[in-house]
């Protein structure tokens, strides 16, 4: 089945932990739709950060999230210990689309996915600047063959 192979752990190249909240549940017990957002901006920029180098702080370009997506598959509550999957599904030359999906720990298949895409700005100008340097080389080694 296609769904399956967008939801297969082997689909997604780099992992991160991510702890589920007492929070994130919603009035209907599981995890609120939202937070998979969250948890994909999570996913992305731990690993700009850890692979990357990006420093959110003093760094001269930052990433605008400029459009995401979300598809879902199975509900998840606290206290799921969770995993998220990143790939670079596109590359250009200031922006980047992420594959991300969101496992149960240790599972095979996803309990969402979807894309997320920054576009690379300058922090003074907030105008799109190239991905250079450290994190286009990380972001090179996660590009979907």
């Amino acid at each position: 089945m296609a769904q399956d192979q967008h939801r297969s752990r082997n689909q997604y190249t780099w992992f991160t932990a991510i702890s589920s909240r007492w929070s994130d549940n919603d009035i209907y017990g599981h995890v609120n739709n939202v937070v998979h957002y969250s948890y994909f901006d999570t996913v992305a920029n731990s690993f700009l950060i850890e692979a990357g180098g990006l420093d959110i702080h003093n760094g001269e370009t930052i990433g605008f999230v400029v459009s995401s997506n979300c598809d879902y598959f199975e509900p998840i509550t606290f206290p799921d210990a969770l995993e998220g999957g990143l790939r670079v599904n596109r590359l250009g030359n200031s922006s980047v689309e992420y594959g991300i999906a969101i496992f149960k720990k240790g599972a095979e298949l996803a309990v969402s996915a979807g894309t997320f895409t920054h576009v690379f700005v300058d922090r003074q100008s907030q105008r799109p600047a190239a991905i250079a340097g450290e994190i286009r080389r990380a972001l090179e080694t996660l590009l979907r063959q």
